[in-house]
């Protein structure tokens, strides 16, 4: 994916998205009394934890992780602190809860058709979205922001890197081996296959939302998945039907 220069293009400020109070309980249980509240208590402690998640992606938009905090999460929110410690142990905590419920949506593949394999048409309706989601969408500042703060803290890596990030790739991986095989069922396409052209499709899309910092442009996306898919074609035929290299045989 060729770069294109963003220098002096303004970015648009992402809008953050009302959540849906009846999301919320797809959020990690924290409080086992809940149970036992009446059903006027349970009311309220939802429109206090939605309050609480919303609160958090406003701040997270308009100040940056760094300038965000629980006293101005609670501020915002309208709840106390101790409200927040009751069922978050951090702002990190809080925001993992709105990728989750935020990127679980965002991040869906196209359906194919009813009995029918993944393809490469779906293959590239998933890559705009997901383009759309690191570039424009409020839930992707939250991946962006811990990310980078996962390079810093090992909690945050483990929390990122060993739930959401990780079962998002075996789903992504499974779903491009499907594709591959698709495109030639003739040939074996291995893990290693489908992961290497998921890095490679992928790996551009998060430097530009990165370092770039600016929206990415669906045509690039299209181009991208184009040159990987020829690029796969090509070693596949370098290496025969079974996958290996002809050379040295």
């Amino acid at each position: 994916m060729s770069p294109r220069s963003t220098v002096g293009r303004p970015r648009r400020r992402p809008q953050p998205v009302r959540k849906d109070p009846s999301a919320i309980a797809a959020t990690r249980p924290v409080d086992p009394t809940a149970a036992q509240q009446p059903a006027t208590g349970t009311r309220r402690n939802e429109a206090a934890r939605l309050a609480v998640l919303n609160a958090a992606d406003d701040l997270l938009v308009e100040r940056g992780f760094e300038a965000l905090t629980i006293e101005g999460i609670a501020a915002r929110a309208g709840v106390a602190k101790q409200t927040i410690y009751r069922w978050w142990k951090s702002k990190v905590d809080i925001l993992y809860d709105n990728l989750i419920l935020d990127g679980g949506e965002a991040l869906t593949w196209p359906e194919p058709a009813a009995g029918a394999a993944y393809t490469v048409h779906e293959l590239r309706g998933y890559l705009r979205r997901f383009a759309a989601f690191l570039g424009e969408d409020p839930a992707g500042r939250v991946l962006q922001a811990l990310i980078g703060h996962a390079q810093l803290d090992s909690r945050t890596a483990d929390l990122l890197y060993g739930n959401f990030l990780h079962d998002l790739t075996v789903r992504d991986r499974e779903r491009v081996r499907q594709c591959l095989a698709g495109l030639d069922p003739q040939r074996t396409v291995t893990d290693e296959d489908a992961a290497d052209v998921l890095d490679a499709l992928l790996a551009p899309l998060y430097y530009r939302a990165l370092l770039a910092r600016g929206p990415i442009d669906p045509a690039l996306v299209d181009e991208r998945l184009d040159a990987v898919l020829r690029d796969h074609r090509d070693r596949a035929d370098h290496n025969g039907p079974s996958g290996h290299s002809g050379h040295g045989a």
